[in-house]
């Protein structure tokens, strides 16, 4: 349904606002004149997946915790959920990673700033309750790294901003972002790409051997006549080719054959070069191996 990025400062409130977003939303959903889905409002943070402060004290430690966030991002996303991710989020680059997974689930996206100064977010960090303050050293070092929001880029708007001194959030403008907002549809840099199944390597090179085999059986059987043949292949796989009025020798086929393999399997090793026109069944390997034939062997 949504995603709702929280950023800001380490310390600025982020998890106070992040829990006034979940509430205020909850009552709209409850709300008796509320007709939309059946949505569920769903926190994940860095406190819900147990994540360290001294995880951010370097790289090293950094770049799994960020890991983990993501990872159970994605398993929290749903078209049944708002979800908030309340973290610093406080790299660009992160965010628009995060911006495109939610793009390939076709979710609307919203990003509310946590506005505090430098000196309140570390006279707060000292006097943090929980027992999870950051240590000097870290925190003065994640406030010169933080890379502020700016509604200028796509991946951060709608950006709703919420200074400290304000006693509550924009529920109106964040409710419109979720539920009214635009669901923009994945493109080519988010798009998944089709996979092709485990077996399509042996399924490539078994039908286009038996194909091989059977065009040569074939011209022993005709004397070389050429013309529209229909090849029996393993597995009750049929498949028509247009062969030229010659005989076709052995060196050529495997060439042909050869050539089609080395293309076919680059695309299965790197996905795909042709978005799943090719579905690696037996069937659809031989009608393609037929029309390569028919367009590389010399009449």
């Amino acid at each position: 349904m949504a995603l709702i990025t929280i950023s800001g400062y380490p310390c600025s409130g982020k998890t106070r606002r992040a829990h006034q977003i979940k509430a205020a939303l909850e009552r709209r959903l409850e709300d008796p004149s509320y007709a939309g889905p059946q949505l569920k409002v769903v926190i994940v943070s860095d406190d819900t997946l147990n994540i360290s402060r001294d995880a951010y004290k370097d790289s090293r430690s950094e770049k799994p915790a960020r890991g983990a966030l993501f990872t159970a991002m994605q398993r929290a996303m749903g078209q049944d959920t708002i979800l908030i991710v309340d973290a610093m989020n406080y790299i660009k680059g992160f965010r628009y990673q995060m911006y495109c997974a939610a793009r390939e689930q076709r979710l609307r996206v919203c990003t509310v700033y946590v506005v505090a100064t430098q000196d309140l977010v570390k006279e707060w960090n000292i006097s943090r309750t929980d027992g999870k303050p950051y240590v000097q050293e870290t925190l003065d070092n994640l406030l010169m790294r933080f890379e502020e929001p700016s509604s200028m880029v796509r991946w951060d708007s709608p950006l709703i901003t919420v200074p400290w001194l304000d006693e509550d959030i924009p529920a109106d403008d964040i409710w419109k972002a979720v539920t009214e907002g635009n669901v923009k549809p994945p493109n080519a840099g988010t798009q998944a790409v089709p996979k092709a199944p485990t077996d399509a390597l042996r399924a490539l090179e078994a039908t286009t051997t038996a194909m091989v085999a059977a065009i040569m059986a074939e011209q022993a059987a005709s004397g070389g006549l050429g013309g529209p043949v229909t090849l029996s292949l393993p597995d009750d796989v049929k498949t028509s080719v247009a062969l030229p009025a010659r005989s076709i020798t052995l060196s050529e086929l495997q060439r042909t054959k050869r050539q089609f393999v080395a293309v076919n399997k680059k695309a299965i090793t790197l996905g795909t070069t042709e978005k799943g026109a090719l579905d690696w069944s037996e069937g659809s390997i031989a009608q393609k191996f037929a029309a390569y034939i028919e367009e590389n062997i010399r009449p």
